[in-house]
């Protein structure tokens, strides 16, 4: 992600493993304007890294969060990145940039607006410093950003190298889910069964890669998804608050509910009246008797979430929605297992490691 390409080999090496290949492929997009200028849109690139010996059955597919491309998962400010881990690990690997970013052609008349995420405002606060500027019971206990505690400002050099990884991603959510989801579809229609490893902004759309295509969906690791279900939490110090974000549930645009939804208003979510405790926000879930996700069921699930992150006030409300609507999950808190001081990117901090290994064994322990 800070550019230590040359450290993947060693990675592997680590473990026993090199490249055998590292290849790239689209799927996806369609041919759009007019007769005689059209151009392509709404392809997603992706990457593949294949060790020389694979010992895993099934693959890993990398999906990125808001304002991320697939550098999210490569070597850290020349630490071992999760991808390097994986491969390590026999798997085969897959990287991707979401549609409308980064390697994955943007063009304004077809895919509308862009955001970026503000250094200050968004990153400091969410991310990288909110030991400093968060606002939420737990943001206290963040200390391994690179460079140690209180050092995610801008004008450090790990987050201005980690700052300048930061790109434009589609202003529409429903868009960015919409796209994914066919992309994704595309994606394991060529490659066959996968895990999904998913971060943030990325969660719904392996909610919606599930719905789609739930015999070639072998996991999901969710780290700390888009949530919570139906309404943002205010807790956390963000600048929106408990406005509807996901309509239906989980995501923004349609899941299959059993019995089935026409429109997402008639699941009728209702707010929990007391927090599961003091330091959570309160859920919103289905009015009983609560519609079930028939196409998550069966599926191993791991809802991952850090110890000061703002998603620790409310990722156990996506993992009760799930267990309501009769998919079984895994909330896997990373204190609970000794991990601690991370925010909301683990997967670039000083322990990133640590962290893979203990997403790697619950895959081994809950993927079949």
């Amino acid at each position: 992600m800070f550019g230590y390409i040359l450290l993947m080999l060693t990675a592997g090496a680590l473990s026993g493993q090199v490249f055998s290949t590292r290849e790239f492929f689209y799927v996806g997009g369609e041919y759009v304007g007019s007769p005689g200028n059209q151009v392509m849109a709404g392809q997603m690139y992706v990457e593949v890294w294949r060790p020389q010996q694979v010992t895993k059955p099934y693959p890993i597919v990398f999906i990125h969060g808001g304002g991320q491309t697939g550098t999210n998962w490569m070597s850290t400010e020349g630490r071992v990145g999760w991808a390097d881990y994986f491969l390590g690990q026999g798997y085969v690997v897959y990287l991707l940039d979401q549609p409308a970013r980064g390697r994955s052609a943007w063009h304004a008349s077809t895919n509308g607006p862009l955001t970026m995420r503000a250094s200050e405002s968004a990153v400091e606060h969410q991310d990288t410093a909110p030991e400093i500027f968060g606002s939420w019971p737990q943001a206290k206990k963040h200390t391994q950003w690179p460079d140690g505690p209180e050092s995610g400002h801008k004008g450090n050099p790990a987050f201005d190298a980690f700052y300048a990884s930061n790109v434009e991603s589609l202003g529409s959510t429903e868009e960015i889910e919409r796209l994914v989801q066919i992309d994704g579809n595309a994606l394991l229609d060529k490659i066959g069964a996968a895990i999904l490893v998913a971060h943030s902004q990325a969660g719904p759309t392996a909610w919606l890669l599930g719905d789609s295509r739930p015999k070639a969906v072998k996991g999901i690791v969710a780290l700390e998804p888009s949530g919570p279900p139906f309404r943002n939490s205010n807790s956390t110090g963000r600048l929106n608050g408990e406005e509807l974000a996901r309509p239906w549930g989980p995501t923004v645009i349609p899941l299959t509910y059993s019995p089935p939804v026409k429109s997402p208003s008639e699941l009728a979510p209702v707010r929990e009246p007391i927090a599961d405790a003091p330091d959570l926000s309160p859920c919103w879930m289905q009015t009983d008797p609560p519609r079930r996700l028939p196409n998550l069921q069966g599926i191993p699930i791991v809802i991952v979430t850090t110890e000061a992150s703002y998603h620790s006030t409310y990722d156990h409300c996506t993992s009760k929605f799930l267990t309501q609507a009769g998919v079984i999950n895994t909330h896997l808190r990373l204190a609970e297992q000794g991990i601690h001081g991370n925010a909301h990117f683990a997967m670039v901090e000083k322990n990133n490691l640590e962290v893979a290994v203990a997403i790697q064994k619950w895959i081994s322990a809950n993927v079949k």
